[in-house]
């Protein structure tokens, strides 16, 4: 019977087989068929991915209850890895199969091998080699905003667009995210998603989004079309913007604040990478609303383009642009004037003339209220400020008269100038 079974390939219709012993009666017929058997069971109705995802994922009711927190630590093991044709626990020579058939003039028969005691150690070794994971090392200055996660990190420039090199460029990865979209037919597949800027910092820059199957794809696609959107941003003095201005994109707002060399960048982190792309070196902005990076990206990027120079600012008032610094105490200093200069008659009462609030759209930051120290409110500090009334001004008076004479001295010096001591 079990030859029979055997040859199921051979045997596909059934065959009638009729036994007659000796004894057998004419009256009695024993009929027996046989079909192909196939010997299918789970290990090989399945395919090793499958087999291998059942091990190390979790379904979708059991990530929601919490279960398989630690499955991210089996790793796939290609099982074959190591693995020879024909060689197996016991070590056997098959001619055709493991060596060749005739070696010379001789010709070669299947026999036994010595053992190999080693071979399942190496075996594990080999397939341990492959699985272990080792964490990426970087250079300090090569890490990104966390760790060694794309987000701030610097790949390269642009791929050159025929004979045009991107020279001077630098690209940072401003998002990468992993989007699962659902479909009828592939089921849940996994996308990802990047957004990156580019420049040169001296000016030209541009942001690119990029999507594909794969993280690599992503970021390529994203630093190419950035490469090709680049616009032109005119640097004040060499090192911040040209005003104060307000801009959103959606429900994220931004007001962004010029500021004196020296004062570097304090913003979002987004905004300092688009900063540096650009060549901007001191600035301030504050972010309010959603802190979606798309739009932090977007909005910062139109108030770049919406700003105006001192000159046009000039032209659409018709009015002298005077700028007042701290330090040169605040005295008045003529940045640009129109071609015409309109009268005080001609100016309505109801009109902004206050520079900030015409190049902020009259929009105001929101500020944290300012709460006066503990012993500000005491009645010894009232005391304090009336003995302190008569010292206020020396500071600034000392200030003054290294400018104008070089030298701490009283107005009375020159009409009764002090006796010098002589050298011994």
């Amino acid at each position: 019977m079990s030859k029979l079974l055997s040859l199921g390939k051979v045997l596909i219709k059934p065959m009638n087989v009729v036994f007659r012993p000796n004894n057998f009666t004419p009256n009695l017929q024993v009929t027996l068929s046989t079909s192909s058997v196939h010997n299918v069971n789970f290990f090989n109705k399945l395919p090793a991915e499958k087999l291998w995802k059942s091990v190390t994922s979790v379904s979708n009711a059991g990530a929601k209850k919490g279960r398989g927190k630690g499955t991210g630590r089996i790793r796939i093991r290609d099982l074959n890895r190591g693995q020879m044709i024909g060689v197996g626990k016991i070590n056997m020579l098959w001619p055709g199969l493991s060596a060749p058939v005739i070696r010379g003039r001789e010709l070669l028969k299947q026999q036994r091998l010595p053992d190999d005691p080693e071979r399942m150690e190496k075996l594990i070794k080999l397939r341990d080699s492959m699985t272990r994971f080792r964490r990426l090392r970087l250079n300090p200055i090569e890490r990104g905003w966390s760790g060694s996660k794309m987000p701030g990190r610097s790949i390269g420039p642009p791929d050159p667009i025929g004979e045009d090199e991107f020279t001077g460029f630098d690209t940072k990865v401003l998002q990468l995210r992993s989007i699962l979209i659902m479909k009828g037919s592939l089921g849940r597949t996994r996308n990802y998603q990047a957004m990156v800027v580019t420049g040169n910092g001296q000016g030209l820059a541009g942001f690119g989004l990029g999507k594909s199957k794969e993280a690599p794809a992503a970021l390529r696609k994203a630093k190419n079309r950035a490469g090709q959107k680049l616009m032109h941003f005119e640097i004040y003095d060499g090192h911040t913007i040209f005003h104060d201005f307000y801009t959103a994109f959606g429900r994220t707002k931004i007001f962004v604040q010029k500021r004196n060399e020296g004062y570097g960048l304090k913003c979002h982190r987004a905004i300092k990478e688009i900063c540096q792309a650009i060549g901007i070196k001191n600035l301030r902005a504050k972010v309010e609303g959603p802190i979606n990076i798309q739009h932090i990206v977007k909005a910062f990027f139109i108030g770049l383009l919406q700003q105006r120079t001192h000159k046009q600012l000039a032209e659409e008032k018709k009015l002298h642009l005077v700028e007042y610094k701290a330090e040169n105490e605040y005295y008045p200093k003529l940045v640009a004037s129109p071609s015409v200069v309109r009268t005080k008659e001609e100016i309505p009462k109801n009109e902004t003339l206050d520079f900030v609030q015409y190049v902020m759209n009259d929009k105001l930051i929101l500020r944290k209220k300012k709460f006066p120290r503990f012993y500000e409110t005491m009645p010894h500090y009232q005391i304090f400020l009336k003995k302190y009334e008569k010292y206020r001004n020396h500071e600034k008076i000392r200030l003054n008269l290294k400018v104008e004479h070089g030298d701490i001295k009283s107005f009375l010096t020159d009409k009764y100038p002090e006796p010098k001591e002589q050298e011994a």
